[in-house]
C-alpha cells in the first residue's frame, strides 16, 4: 500500500491553534489536532505551531519528512493594528519644489487613529535630492534617534521612476533599520494611499519579521524540510521570504483560510460562503470559480491591500436570544462566552430540571433583554445553537450537535414565555438571528450579480450549522454544510494556492506591457515554488483607471484526486440541465476535454432572436463555469492563433463605449484560461498566444466567446 505525502495546514487563532493532515494526491482528511495558541510564550505563536504540528504528526504516524506542503494562517498582524502594538515608522520624503509640498503633507499620517486615543507612531524627516547619500544619512539617522524602528521611503511618481526611493533606500542602511520603499509595497499612482499603505506595512514589519525567523528556525529543528508558506488576505499562500517584505498581506487573513477550504474542497463555482463562529458570521463570495477580493480599508481608510471582500454579522453559534413584550426582539451581539455562560443545549435533562426563565445584562453596559435559564444545574444561556438542535437543524456528527431532547427542553420555557410550541419558539429565534446575515447575503449576491439558479450557501466553522440551514430555507437557495466544517480554515491553508497578483497603472497599456505584468505574475508564483506546468494567470485591464491587473496562481505540486470521487457523463449531464433549467434531452455536448465538458442549450426569446447558454462541467460534477450566451468552437494548438483572430473579429462589439472584444475563456488540458477581463481584441489575442506558447501543436483547444453588449 503506497502512502501517500501530506499537506498540513495550521491556523493561528486568538485562543487556538488549529491543524491538520490532509492527504496530498486525495485530500482527504486525516487528522487534526488543537492546542493553546502561545502568545505569552517566550518564542510566541511559534511555539503552539510547533507542538501542533508534533501532535498532528504522531496522530497520523506520519514523520517530517512525509510532509509535502507546510502552511500556516496568522491573525498576528491583524492583531497588532487592533491593538495598537505596532513599531515606530521613520518616514523620508523626497521632492523639491512643488514634490516637496507633495511629500511634506504625508507627515499628517501620523495622525492615523490605531484605537481610541492612540495613533500610528510616525516620525518624518525631508529630503531634497535623493542622490545626496549625506542627506539622506543624516535624516535616518535623525528618525532613529527620535525612536524609529522601521524606515520607509517615499517620492511622488516613484511607481514610474523609482531610481529616488532605490537610492534613498541604499544610502539609509547605514541606520541599521529594517526599510521599504513605498513602490515596492504597491504600483499604483495614487501618492498618499500607495504611501499610507507602505507605512502600515511597515508598522507591523518588526514584528511579524520576529516571528518568521523564529516559526522558521523551529520548523527546520522539527526536521522538516519542505517550504514554509503564509496564508494571504485573498485566499492565496506566500513563501516566508515573501511574507517578510509584504507582512501587510496576512492582515485579515483569517476568513480568507476559511474560503480556501470551502473553494477547493467544496469546490463552488458560484455561491455565498458564511464561516460561522460563535459570536460572529463572517460572509464572502465566490464567483465564477474565484472568491470576490477588493482594496482593503484599515485604519478608517482605503489602502492598496487586496484582500478578501469579507462582510462580518454580530451572529453566531454562541449568540443569546432577547426577549421583550412577549416576543423574540433580537440575537445577539452578546454570545455566550461573553456572559460566561454554557449553552443550555449541552446541559443535561437534569441540569434543567426546574428551569425558569429571566433576562440579564451579560456586561454592565447592556440593556437587561437576554434570555437565560435558572434551573437546577444552574445558569444557562440560550443561543442559536439550542434553537438549531430544538428544531433539527443540526445534523448528526456535526460539531454543534446536541441531544435533540435537551434542546427541546432549553427553548420550552422561551416558548412558553411567547405562548407558542417549542418548534414554533425556535423557528423565531432563528427567524430573528438569521435575518442579520440574510440581509448581508442578499446585498452580496445583488453586489456580484451571481446566478442564483446555481448559487448555493455554504456553511463553515464550528457555529455553521446554526446558521446556514435555516437560512438557505429562508433565502430559497440551495444551502450545505461543509465537510469538517470545524477545521474549513486549517483545510484552507493546507489546500491554497500559491498566489500573486500584480498590478501597475499603465496609460494606453498595449500588448507588451501587459504581458510583461503577466509574465511577472507568473514568475512570482514559481519563484515561491509553484510548479511551472500548473502556474494559471487572469489579466484584467480597467480602461477607466489604466490598471492593468494580473493575478497569477499555482500549487506546489500537481495534486490528482482520486479518481473514484470521478462523476460519469449521465450525472454531468442532469447536473448541467438542472443549472440550465431544461430538460437533459435538450441538452447538447458541444465540446470535451479530459478534464471537462461544456453543455450548452437553446432558449428563444422571440422570432429573431435565440440565447445559447452553456454550462462547463468538471470531471467531479462541479459547474465550474457558467456563461447566460456564448459561442463554442472547438480547435487545436496550431490552429488555434489564426481560428481565435477569426472569432473574435465575429464576435467584437462597437459602439459608443468603443471597442469590446468577447469575454473569452479558453479550456486547455485540465485548466480554464480565463482571458475575460480583456476588452481590447489585440491584447486579448496576444495573451491567448502566450497560453498556448508551452502547449503541444495537436492537443486540443475549445474556446467560450461571450459576446459583450
Amino acid at each position: 500500500m503506497t502512502t501517500h505525502r501530506i499537506r498540513v495546514g495550521i491556523d493561528v487563532g486568538g485562543t487556538f491553534t488549529d491543524a491538520v493532515a490532509v492527504d496530498a494526491t486525495t485530500l482527504e482528511l486525516l487528522g487534526q489536532v488543537k492546542v493553546p495558541t502561545s502568545h505569552h510564550h517566550e518564542d510566541g505563536v511559534a511555539h503552539g505551531i510547533v507542538e501542533a504540528l508534533s501532535r498532528l504528526l504522531a496522530e497520523t504516524g506520519r514523520a517530517p519528512e512525509d510532509i509535502a506542503f507546510l502552511a500556516h494562517g496568522t491573525t498576528q498582524a491583524t492583531n497588532a493594528l487592533l491593538e495598537g502594538d505596532v513599531a515606530t515608522v521613520g518616514l523620508i520624503g523626497i521632492g523639491a519644489g512643488p514634490a516637496a509640498a507633495l511629500t511634506r503633507r504625508l507627515a499628517a499620517l501620523g495622525k492615523l487613529q490605531l484605537t481610541p486615543g492612540k495613533s500610528l507612531p510616525l516620525a518624518y524627516a525631508h529630503v531634497s535630492d535623493p542622490d545626496d547619500a549625506a542627506a539622506v544619512r543624516r535624516a535616518a539617522d535623525t528618525l532613529a534617534q527620535e525612536g524609529a524602528q522601521v524606515l520607509v521611503a517615499t517620492e511622488p511618481f516613484s511607481v514610474d521612476r523609482p531610481e529616488g526611493e532605490q537610492a534613498v533606500v541604499a544610502a539609509a542602511r547605514s541606520a541599521g533599520l529594517p526599510l521599504t520603499a513605498a513602490h515596492e509595497i504597491t504600483s499604483l499612482y495614487g501618492l498618499r494611499k500607495r504611501t499610507r499603505t507602505a507605512v502600515v506595512n511597515a508598522a507591523i514589519l518588526p514584528r511579524m519579521l520576529a516571528t518568521a525567523d523564529l516559526v522558521d528556525s523551529s520548523i527546520t529543528k522539527a526536521g522538516v524540510d519542505s517550504p514554509l508558506m503564509v496564508m494571504r488576505c485573498d485566499g492565496g499562500v506566500m513563501s516566508l521570504d515573501e511574507m517578510r517584505r509584504r507582512p501587510l498581506l496576512t492582515v485579515l487573513s483569517g476568513p480568507a483560510a476559511g474560503v480556501a477550504g470551502a473553494l477547493m474542497q467544496e469546490r463552488i463555482s458560484e455561491g455565498v460562503f458564511l464561516e460561522t463562529g460563535g459570536t460572529s458570521t463572517d460572509i464572502s463570495v465566490v464567483r465564477r470559480g474565484k472568491v470576490a477580493v477588493q482594496h482593503a480599508t484599515i485604519l478608517g481608510k482605503k489602502s492598496y491591500l487586496n484582500a478578501l471582500d469579507v462582510r462580518t454579522v454580530g451572529v453566531g453559534g454562541g449568540s443569546m436570544v432577547r426577549i421583550g413584550g412577549g416576543k423574540v426582539t433580537g440575537v445577539g451581539p452578546r454570545s455566550a462566552h461573553i456572559a460566561g455562560l454554557p449553552y443550555a443545549c449541552f446541559a443535561t435533562l437534569e441540569d434543567l430540571r426546574d428551569a425558569t426563565l429571566t433576562t440579564i445584562r451579560p456586561m454592565a453596559d447592556d440593556p437587561q433583554d437576554y434570555a437565560v435559564l435558572d434551573a437546577a444545574g444552574g445558569r444557562f444561556a440560550l443561543t442559536m445553537t439550542c434553537a438549531a438542535n430544538a428544531a433539527g437543524r443540526v445534523p448528526e456528527g456535526d460539531f454543534a450537535r446536541s441531544d435533540q431532547a435537551v434542546a427541546e427542553a432549553a427553548i420550552a420555557p422561551l416558548a412558553e414565555a411567547l405562548g407558542v410550541d417549542t418548534a414554533t419558539a425556535a423557528a423565531r429565534l432563528l427567524d430573528v438571528g438569521t435575518a442579520h446575515v440574510k440581509k448581508v447575503v442578499d446585498t452580496m449576491i445583488r453586489d456580484y450579480r451571481l446566478d442564483e439558479d446555481t448559487a448555493v450557501l455554504v456553511g463553515g466553522g464550528g457555529g455553521a450549522a446554526s446558521v446556514t440551514p435555516h437560512l438557505a430555507e429562508a433565502s430559497g437557495l440551495r444551502g450545505r454544510i461543509a465537510r469538517h466544517s470545524e477545521v474549513i480554515s486549517p483545510i484552507g491553508v493546507a489546500l491554497a494556492l500559491v498566489r500573486e497578483q500584480i498590478e501597475r497603472t499603465v496609460p494606453g497599456a498595449g500588448q507588451e506591457q501587459i504581458l510583461a505584468v503577466r509574465a511577472e505574475a507568473e514568475a512570482a508564483v514559481i519563484a515561491q515554488g509553484a510548479a511551472a506546468d500548473g502556474v494559471e494567470v487572469e489579466v484584467t485591464v480597467d480602461p477607466q483607471t489604466s490598471t492593468v491587473r494580473a493575478v497569477a496562481t499555482g500549487a506546489t505540486e500537481l495534486r490528482t484526486q482520486d479518481r473514484a470521487h470521478r462523476t460519469d457523463g449521465a450525472e454531468r449531464l442532469r447536473t448541467a440541465a438542472a443549472s440550465l433549467k431544461t430538460d437533459p434531452a435538450q441538452v447538447t455536448v458541444l465540446a470535451t476535454t479530459a478534464s471537462h465538458t461544456v453543455y450548452g442549450t437553446e432558449v428563444r426569446r422571440t422570432l429573431r432572436a435565440t440565447r445559447h447558454p452553456v454550462r462547463i462541467v468538471d470531471a467531479d460534477g462541479v459547474i465550474r463555469l457558467h456563461v447566460p450566451d456564448a459561442r463554442v468552437e472547438t480547435t487545436r494548438v496550431a490552429d488555434a492563433p489564426e481560428a481565435l483572430a477569426k472569432l473574435v473579429r465575429e464576435t467584437t462589439s462597437y459602439g459608443d463605449g468603443g471597442v469590446r472584444a468577447p469575454a473569452v475563456r479558453l479550456l486547455l488540458g485540465s485548466r480554464i484560461a480565463d482571458l475575460s477581463g480583456v476588452l481590447d481584441p489585440g491584447p486579448l489575442l496576444a495573451l491567448a498566444r502566450s497560453e498556448l506558447d508551452s502547449r503541444s501543436a495537436d492537443e486540443p483547444v475549445v474556446a467560450v466567446l461571450e459576446v459583450r453588449t
